[in-house]
């Protein structure tokens, strides 16, 4: 179990390092003595207990073997199998942590303000009213195509919207053909 230990600890430190499951990270040293003392009550106390409670509901024991050196072993392995188990769980826990990328979903969110601002500010009343049915397309990264719809739904104010740079430029799109529906 102890080379085991050794070589999880290890593994343990760098998963911490490298996949931390806090924010600003865990630099290696400080990740190296978490590990060790997470892992040394996980051997020191969580397999002892484990194996003693096993041990209570065993069957019957091997007749060459003494107790003491099944207990040992069962407790060496139990420990075992949980210093492999926090091996799963610190890579589980690091990439719980990692931030969602919404990159998309903010350049969107920002096209959509810059539409919004745009026609309430120089857009008829028509465009004010049928705000809310306009639908956008994303063209590529950054850039998008929004389309409102007039009062009788037959034709389309569209506007092309550029949010890659600090300030979005939207600008009319002369063509009325609404975006291809998905």
């Amino acid at each position: 179990m102890w080379p085991t230990f050794i070589a999880v600890t290890l593994i343990d430190a760098l998963i911490l390092h490298v996949l931390p499951p806090i924010g600003e990270g865990v630099n290696f040293i400080p990740a190296l003595l978490i590990s060790t003392f997470g892992n040394l009550v996980l051997v020191g106390a969580a397999a002892p207990w484990l194996a003693r409670r096993m041990w209570k509901r065993r069957p019957a024991a091997e007749p060459g073997a003494p107790p003491r050196a099944q207990r040992e072993v069962l407790t060496d392995r139990i420990g075992t199998g949980l210093l492999l188990a926090t091996i799963v769980g610190v890579t589980a826990a690091g990439l719980a942590a990692r931030p969602l990328v919404v990159a998309e979903t903010e350049a969107k969110e920002r096209a959509a303000k810059k539409l919004y601002a745009y026609v309430q500010e120089q857009g008829s009343d028509e465009l004010r009213r049928n705000l809310e049915a306009s639908d956008m397309d994303k063209w590529f990264d950054g850039y998008f195509r929004a389309c409102i719809p007039s009062d009788d739904r037959r034709s389309w104010t569209c506007y092309l919207i550029d949010v890659r740079r600090k300030q979005a430029r939207i600008k009319q799109d002369p063509s009325g053909v609404r975006n291809p529906l998905r």
